[in-house]
């Protein structure tokens, strides 16, 4: 069973419903026991989280997390000295825009982003700091 299925019958156990009938389960029901209850709801919080992390992947490009070839690189350092916006060479390659522009850095075409700058315009560098 996949978890996006098994989450609301979890949470209905965790709120006390028969997940088929949808009746209440009496006080007296293993469900009603303090520890049940508090392993239900941390069940269903962890079932919830997988549940999100599943669905934001699944919108994420194709070649997202996937390595880098020579004639992928070549492509894109083309692309970017032709003047091609990031997003659409992200489009083209089915990677997010971030991975483009940091793989953009690494081949020297853009400065790097996490580069302190002083107001004079360029780099802060170790000596200058």
């Amino acid at each position: 069973m996949q978890l996006e299925s098994a989450l609301p019958i979890v949470k209905a156990l965790a709120d006390g419903v028969n997940p088929v009938t949808g009746e209440a389960y009496p006080e007296h029901s293993p469900y009603a026991e303090p520890r049940a209850l508090r392993a239900l709801f941390t069940a269903v919080d962890l079932m919830q989280r997988e549940v999100d992390k599943s669905r934001k992947r699944e919108r994420l490009p194709a070649n997202f997390g996937k390595p880098w070839d020579e004639g992928e690189d070549r492509e894109i350092a083309t692309a970017f000295d032709a003047g091609t916006p990031i997003l659409e060479m992200a489009r083209r390659h089915q990677r997010t825009q971030g991975s483009i522009r940091l793989r953009l850095e690494k081949l020297g075409k853009l400065p790097p982003s996490g580069e302190a700058r002083y107001p004079g315009g360029g780099a802060l560098t170790p000596a200058s700091a």
